[in-house]
């Protein structure tokens, strides 16, 4: 009895207008997500920051930012810029961080900014750029793991768009660099 239900509806003309529907949107929807995928990649991204070490400019429970991948690909990136970064110890794991010093600039820092005031300059390696987080008390950074390949330099952070009273764009954030 079910077996009759089935073959009369797959041999009804509303199946077969179901399928046509189903071959035009099928396309549609793989060339949405290619561009889509695309347009993560190579153009722009959305990233969740989140945590103490970008306070003040960056709040603690969390911003949604917009992430543009064209500067780290045409060495547009300066000091000052919020940037999109692969850890360097946990590779699945990305870090919103400011640019303090690019390759063969001086960047003085303290080593351990809660106990003491011991600080220490160093010279940034070629291919190579420093990060810090804008609360030096609370922040996993160059200070920490050294200088940071600028292959995993992901994007420049540009754009906050959650929470909204804070919407808007990050420029005017730029942070006082300590590079000579």
């Amino acid at each position: 009895m079910a077996s009759r239900y089935i073959r009369e509806f797959l041999a009804s003309e509303a199946f077969k207008n179901a399928g046509r529907e189903v071959s035009d949107v099928v396309p549609r929807v793989v060339k949405f997500l290619c561009c889509l995928q695309v347009t993560k990649t190579h153009l722009f991204t959305v990233t969740l920051s989140y945590g103490p070490s970008m306070l003040p400019t960056l709040g603690l429970a969390g911003n949604l930012c917009l992430a543009e991948r064209i500067s780290t690909r045409f060495d547009k990136l300066g000091v000052g810029d919020i940037v999109l970064v692969q850890s360097p110890e946990v590779p699945w794991k990305f870090m919103t961080k400011r640019l303090k010093a690019m390759e063969g600039q001086s960047v003085t820092y303290f080593v351990d900014p809660k106990n003491s005031d011991k600080s220490e300059t160093i010279v940034v390696p070629k291919g190579h750029v420093w990060i810090e987080g804008d609360n030096i008390y609370e922040s996993n950074d160059s200070r920490k793991f050294g200088p940071v390949p600028y292959g995993l330099l992901q994007g420049r952070v540009f754009w906050r768009i959650w929470p909204p009273k804070d919407f808007g764009s990050l420029a005017q954030n730029k942070g006082k660099d300590s590079v000579s």
